[in-house]
């Protein structure tokens, strides 16, 4: 039987073949590696996947799917919303210190999802993800440009990241109405420590207002944290490069 999209899961499932296989390249699975899929839907990119690895562990919350991927005998299912799924306890089951993670993200939540994911970095090898290429844009992008923002800053800080295909609308049953991309996500071996929970609070509170200098939103901020040291508020949230933020937050941690 057919399968109808959900509307409120965000489905739109990948049909064009070529891109598949793009995506399969940029992945490189290899025979055994611990790998888990978020949203596997119908399984276009699934199969192809799990030929590859052998064995692929899938997350999937649409009851009707999960069934249907329950049949696959080299699949394990943990049906679910992937908010709630705790990445760590998902590789220590696979009895793996790292895992990878791929998946087409569903638009309508998929930042909540990347910074669940930040939470699990240490379990992470390495992500792959389909996601609104406006939403790459902004992950990836430099200070200075209108995409630099709060995501920007709180992904830089923990991975190395990089734009790899351009996925246009057609290429999914139904087409959305955006155009996607898949971005690469690799965690620093050595990031700098701070607290996460701070850095995203001053990021949050610098990019308030990101056209106003940053004396009126972030000065505050370290005002009324007793914050002594020196930080030039003479400048708006985008002109201040990643590490300048981390820095900071070191300093406030």
């Amino acid at each position: 039987m057919k399968h109808i999209p959900r509307k409120r899961f965000g489905q739109h499932f990948l049909s064009d073949a070529g891109i598949i296989d793009a995506i399969v390249r940029a992945i490189a699975p290899q025979p055994g590696q611990p790998m888990v899929e978020i949203g596997p839907g119908l399984a276009a990119l699934t199969q192809p996947l799990v030929e590859r690895l052998g064995r692929l562990t899938v997350i999937e919350l649409d009851r009707d799917l999960a069934a249907r991927l329950r049949a696959h005998g080299q699949l394990s299912v943990i049906e679910s919303d992937v908010l709630k799924v705790d990445f760590t306890q998902v590789a220590q089951a696979l009895g793996a210190p790292k895992i990878r993670v791929v998946g087409n993200l569903p638009y309508n939540i998929s930042t909540p999802i990347l910074f669940h994911l930040l939470a699990h970095v240490q379990a992470v090898q390495d992500q792959h993800f389909m996601l609104q290429k406006e939403v790459i844009d902004r992950m990836v992008a430099v200070p200075a440009t209108g995409d630099y923002g709060r995501l920007s800053v709180m992904l830089q800080w923990r991975y190395a990241m990089e734009n790899v295909l351009f996925v246009p609308p057609e290429s999914f049953e139904p087409p959305p109405r955006v155009d996607s991309a898949v971005v690469r996500m690799v965690p620093r071996a050595e990031p700098a420590p701070l607290s996460a929970p701070v850095l995203e609070e001053l990021v949050q509170v610098a990019f308030s207002q990101r056209r106003k200098l940053l004396r009126h939103t972030l000065g505050r901020w370290l005002e009324g944290r007793g914050f002594a040291g020196r930080f030039d508020t003479q400048r708006r949230a985008e002109e201040v490069p990643v590490a300048e933020y981390v820095a900071l937050a070191q300093e406030c941690s």
